[in-house]
């Protein structure tokens, strides 16, 4: 098992890329199913600011650090994620490649009506092999018929793999009150990779990845972001001031 790392009360799991792709190539052939979750800084953010929102984070089986905010905290703890950031859409291509090659069935469920189905045709594409069980887009309700109908049609596609493409923290709540009747392997919150597969949406140039400059990328192409981004100061300043005064948030 991976090391656990809390970072302002989030456990991390120190992973690189490779090893994240292997601990969830053993959810698939396992016994055990796996829930997989992908937080930023806005995420951690989001939990210091409503505390209640760390036992929902904090359940799933594998957390990966998908940002630099939550690495550059890291190295302020002192509690570094020395194997470095690892994104859910990087995670969730290598898996869908992982798919192909070993015949693993994925279900897309997520994003505006269509979106599924592109990012589903353009994956296909890409990986020959690739089964895609089947997709449902986002735009349902998250209790009552309509989310029992999408988990019974998830069940009946017989797929191992469920991408949950949700957005936080509806995601994040969809899985933990549908976990028991799931019958996938893996369940991955992924926010808005269906969008990137689709080609709806784009990730920033190789150069700002480098740079860990990705948010700024995204707010330039979106200013409305602007509301949301002003967490990831929020998030460094907070960082510093609870190392500074030695606190530390619960780990729930």
């Amino acid at each position: 098992m991976s090391e656990k790392i809390s970072i302002r009360g989030v456990q991390f799991d120190d992973v690189n890329l490779e090893e994240a792709l292997a601990i969830v190539d053993g959810f698939i052939a396992g016994e055990k199913k796996g829930v997989v979750h992908t937080p930023n800084s806005e995420i951690v953010q989001l939990c210091v600011e409503q505390p209640s929102y760390y036992d929902l984070i904090n359940a799933a089986d594998l957390i990966i650090p998908d940002g630099s905010g939550v690495i550059l905290a890291s190295k302020i703890l002192k509690t570094p994620l020395a194997k470095g950031k690892v994104a859910g859409v990087d995670l969730a291509e290598k898996t869908l490649c992982l798919a192909a090659g070993k015949g693993y069935k994925v279900f897309f469920l997520g994003g505006k009506p269509g979106v599924a189905e592109l990012a589903a045709e353009k994956m296909s594409e890409k990986y020959p092999g690739l089964m895609i069980a089947g997709v449902h887009d986002g735009y349902f309700e998250k209790t009552g018929a309509e989310s029992d109908a999408v988990a019974a049609a998830v069940n009946e596609s017989g797929a191992q793999i469920l991408f949950v493409c949700l957005g936080v923290p509806v995601q994040e709540e969809w899985m933990r009150a549908n976990r028991d009747r799931l019958q996938v392997n893996v369940m991955m919150g992924l926010g808005g990779s269906l969008d990137v597969f689709a080609g709806t949406a784009k990730r920033a140039p190789k150069i700002f990845i480098k740079l860990g400059l990705e948010w700024f990328y995204r707010l330039l192409k979106q200013p409305s972001r602007i509301g949301r981004m002003m967490k990831l100061p929020r998030f460094l300043i907070g960082t510093m001031f609870s190392k500074k005064t030695k606190s530390k948030e619960p780990v729930q």
